[in-house]
């Protein structure tokens, strides 16, 4: 679901202010504000997506300055924290004047645009969104000499030739350029235009593709080409040792998500956390992994399935400690799995994983790394976890330690299973494949003896895994 322009004329006489993205911010007497209604230009600012937000970054502009919109109309893509979304203007009107440009970034709250109710007044919102940059002018000119000292390039010699600049579609972080970044607006443009993203150039910011790029390639004929002709999955030694679109030396300001996962990781150290390491035996997963893997089932839903399990048995490594003085034992069991993606990691829930059947676990899975990786994820879908896994195990990494999520009770990092030589109990050498994981646990909450009683029953589980696909 879009998001909603919210809309402020505090900066008018006899304004009206509405706080559209979460209802519990609505006036309480909404019925006595709406009265006081008589401004015709009103001021869209930076909306609040999820809780966590405190700026977002337009990715683009989806309407152009006059252009006439309609209540529920995508007026702006703004990238969240966690993901880019498209944004509904809650009014008729024109779009007067846009106040921050694609790639500027705004403090939640903040005014992005102005909207005015006719096209006469077009021009009069414009003066006024004139008068409030010179306002704010004055106190950055004075920072301007400065930074145009330390972050200008230098001025190539005479007679060399000039360094280019790189304009890509392929985001500087992304894994050897196998996902092409897009705005939402943008993919579904191109999708009705029937134009490839992969011969597309972005002009957003880092190379991100916006609406205009995909109409620029479609005037020029860009035709579409089969998903065939695109390599997946390339080997990781094929890939070249420095991403296309990265300058070495260069300095790069975090992205949005980027300093979200800053500020959680910072938190998490004000926690008191232990970890508790465990070995556990996989050839009887490995087996029920192969016979149901035709079906669409993903280890990772087997994974996330069996901690479900062992979760409902041991309900305080499922619990949480938010203000330091009291703890929740949660009435949900919420998997969250850390993914990678373009610029940093995102956390998509499995709600009552323990609740949904392997095969739905996997196919729901699945849309949630789609939704994931396209930056479409509604805050629901992130937000929610109660306990997280971190799976490194795909690249071969036998065992780590991971960073405690603010807000949740522990998280377990998962490794390879890998080829054990190992002694049995009736003193025989015998060879099995073996994991290791490794739990952080809030010790406010959790102690030892319970992340050792929940991993004895995780290691019963997967051992014997009969119970995962019923």
């Amino acid at each position: 679901m879009a998001g909603i322009v919210q809309i402020n004329t505090s900066f008018l006489p006899s304004s009206w202010k509405l706080h559209s993205v979460s209802p519990s911010l609505l006036p309480a007497n909404k019925t006595a504000v709406r009265t006081q209604i008589r401004s015709k230009i009103r001021e869209i600012f930076m909306p609040a997506l999820s809780s966590t937000m405190t700026e977002g970054k337009i990715v683009s502009w989806v309407k152009s300055e006059g252009e006439k919109l309609l209540k529920g109309e995508s007026v702006v893509v703004v990238e969240s924290d966690k993901a880019d979304m498209d944004v509904e203007t809650f009014y008729d009107g024109y779009l007067a004047a846009i106040m921050v440009e694609e790639g500027g970034v705004a403090p939640v709250g903040s005014a992005i645009a102005l909207l005015a109710e006719t096209e006469d007044e077009i021009s009069e919102a414009k003066s006024k969104a004139g008068s409030s940059a010179s306002i704010a002018a004055p106190a950055t000119a004075e920072k301007e000499p400065e930074a145009a000292a330390s972050s200008s390039p230098p001025s190539p010699p005479k007679g060399s030739a000039p360094s280019t600049v790189v304009s890509s579609s392929i985001h500087p972080a992304s894994e050897g350029g196998k996902r092409i970044v897009a705005t939402p607006y943008a993919k579904k443009l191109a999708k009705d235009l029937k134009v490839e993203l992969a011969a597309v150039t972005g002009t957003g910011p880092m190379g991100r593709i916006v609406a205009k790029d995909v109409e620029a390639a479609a005037a020029a004929g860009v035709p579409a080409t089969p998903a065939s002709s695109t390599k997946v999955g390339a080997d990781l030694d094929s890939r070249s040792s420095v991403p296309p679109g990265v300058e070495l030396g260069n300095v790069v300001p975090f992205t949005t998500m980027q300093n979200a996962v800053s500020r959680n990781m910072v938190e998490s150290l004000a926690v008191p956390t232990f970890r508790v390491g465990y070995t556990i035996t996989t050839d009887a997963l490995d087996q029920l992994y192969k016979k149901i893997k035709s079906k669409g089932v993903t280890m990772t839903a087997l994974l996330a399935k069996a901690t479900a399990l062992a979760l409902v048995k041991h309900p305080v490594v499922n619990s949480s400690c938010r203000d330091g003085k009291s703890f929740t034992y949660n009435s949900s069991i919420n998997i969250a799995v850390a993914v990678a993606i373009d610029g940093g990691l995102i956390t998509p829930v499995l709600q009552n994983a323990d609740k949904v059947d392997i095969y739905s676990l996997s196919r729901k899975w699945k849309e949630l790394v789609d939704k994931a990786r396209a930056k479409l994820l509604q805050p629901h879908e992130y937000t929610t976890g109660t306990f997280t896994l971190s799976n490194l195990g795909m690249f071969g990494v036998d065992r780590f330690d991971a960073i405690l999520p603010p807000g949740t009770g522990a998280i377990m990092a998962v490794g390879a299973s890998q080829p054990t030589v190992v002694a049995t109990k009736d003193g025989r050498i015998g060879m099995k494949n073996q994991m290791q994981v490794n739990v952080t646990a809030d010790h406010r909450v959790i102690y030892g003896a319970d992340l050792a009683a929940f991993l004895q029953t995780l290691a019963s589980i997967i051992e014997e895994p009969k119970d995962l696909t019923f």
